[in-house]
């Protein structure tokens, strides 16, 4: 996935289906200028990391 994607997604009122390492994640924050996605696992809201986009994938 690419920063501007990750953005759309961030911003939009629905839940999209996105995974890291084959886990489903929210994504909280997107630097678009370092290719960076603050995201953390859908069940478990206190574990954020900080990963690249392009490790991001929309099923």
């Amino acid at each position: 996935m690419d920063a501007q994607r990750a953005q759309e997604i961030m911003s939009s009122p629905s839940m999209a289906n996105v995974t890291y390492n084959g886990n489903h994640v929210y994504i909280e924050h997107v630097d678009q200028g370092a290719g960076k996605a603050t995201v953390h696992p859908i069940d478990n809201p206190e574990h954020k990391q900080s990963v690249s986009v392009e490790e991001l994938l929309e099923q």
